[in-house]
């Protein structure tokens, strides 16, 4: 199945104030435990929204007025420490699809772009001014504009920046190079016969 270019991202938005939130925060270890990232969704940020009755505490992601967010806003160095693939797809599983932080972790915003989730970088200014909207507004649309590269919300607009790398590959839909590879079987197979040293 081929892949889709990533032109644009709307959804409502949730603020998840921090610097330095690592993937440790984003996915307690202990829930990666499994075969495959189903159900990872119902453990993204875990130990910081929960006690450890499991009761609930205060936290954005626990206030049914963002129940409906899928694009995630946060801080500086979004997603640092070990480079676990688990902490995008508990992000993903949960129903998101963008995130916008003032900066991101390599490895972590590389794991995102293969999952097909735009990671955008904001001034710190311009995530106040947003966060802000969507805490006045939790109803507030959000559209992340790849190919312009702004997110604009209400009658508003902020700048944003999407290194190239990804950006041309979002809109390109060569974002994932897995599913670029199994597009193409026919071809991997057809070179296949075509080589004596591999037995039928």
């Amino acid at each position: 199945m081929a892949l889709e270019t990533i032109t644009s991202v709307s959804g409502k938005g949730v603020y998840v104030p921090g610097s330095d939130i690592d993937t440790d925060r984003i996915i307690p270890a202990r829930f990666m435990k499994c075969v495959t990232f189903d159900g990872l969704g119902e453990y993204l940020f875990y130990d910081v929204r929960h006690e450890a009755d499991g009761s609930k505490k205060a936290h954005p992601l626990n206030e049914e007025r963002f129940s409906d967010a899928s694009i995630l806003i946060s801080g500086i160095n979004f997603g640092c420490g070990s480079s676990r693939e688990h902490a995008p797809q508990a992000i993903y599983r949960a129903g998101f699809r963008a995130v916008i932080a003032q900066s991101f972790a390599e490895i972590f915003f590389g794991n995102c772009a293969t999952l097909g989730v735009p990671c955008a970088i904001g001034t710190a200014a311009d995530i106040e001014k947003l966060a802000a909207a969507v805490e006045a507004d939790p109803s507030l649309e959000l559209t992340i504009d790849v190919k312009e590269k702004c997110v604009r919300f209400g009658d508003d607009s902020i700048p944003v920046e999407i290194p190239d790398t990804a950006r041309d590959a979002f809109l390109s839909a060569k974002w994932d190079p897995i599913g670029e590879l199994l597009e193409g079987t026919p071809e991997i197979e057809e070179t296949v016969s075509r080589l004596s040293y591999i037995g039928s």
